[in-house]
């Protein structure tokens, strides 16, 4: 546990000594907040006018006013960090969901591409076969035909 500090401080014109386990610049930094709301209140027409105990009531309430408004500031920006962290949990999990099915696909394109090669070399295949037979089929239709002719010109002699 940090130890206790103390230091002495202007407020309003009087010393006075502060002590906690703060730092003392930060005893001076509350020191000089309460100093400028004092001397905001001063520069006031009717502040001074007021009895001392209505002057503390007012700088009492202006602070817990900034009090209220810092901490209510305070939540709402706890809340849109809330809200931001779940949108960024959301939009991480939708990343890794996409990631998965780029993945997913990019392996099922690949064996479509293995299927498309396949079917792209059966299918020179069966062109050469094709090919192979109609040259084969033409083969035979001109010997048939040759045939043909040969058996019509014995004829006709």
């Amino acid at each position: 546990m940090s130890s206790k500090n103390t230091t002495e401080v202007i407020i309003g014109g009087k010393v006075f000594t502060l002590g906690g386990y703060e730092s003392e610049e930060y005893l001076q930094k509350i020191a000089t907040y309460v100093n400028k709301k004092i001397n905001s209140f001063a520069a006031e027409e009717n502040y001074s006018r007021l009895s001392q105990e209505m002057k503390n009531v007012l700088l009492d309430i202006n602070i817990a006013d900034d009090y209220f408004k810092a901490k209510n500031q305070a939540e709402s920006i706890q809340t849109d960090s809330e809200s931001r962290d779940r949108q960024l949990y959301d939009v991480k999990h939708e990343l890794v969901t996409a990631r998965l099915r780029i993945d997913t696909l990019e392996q099922e394109l690949e064996e479509l591409h293995r299927q498309m090669e396949s079917k792209e070399k059966e299918n020179r295949h069966l062109s050469a076969e094709l090919e192979s037979a109609m040259e084969l089929m033409d083969r035979e239709l001109q010997e048939n035909e040759d045939g043909r002719k040969k058996e019509q010109e014995e004829k006709n002699e």
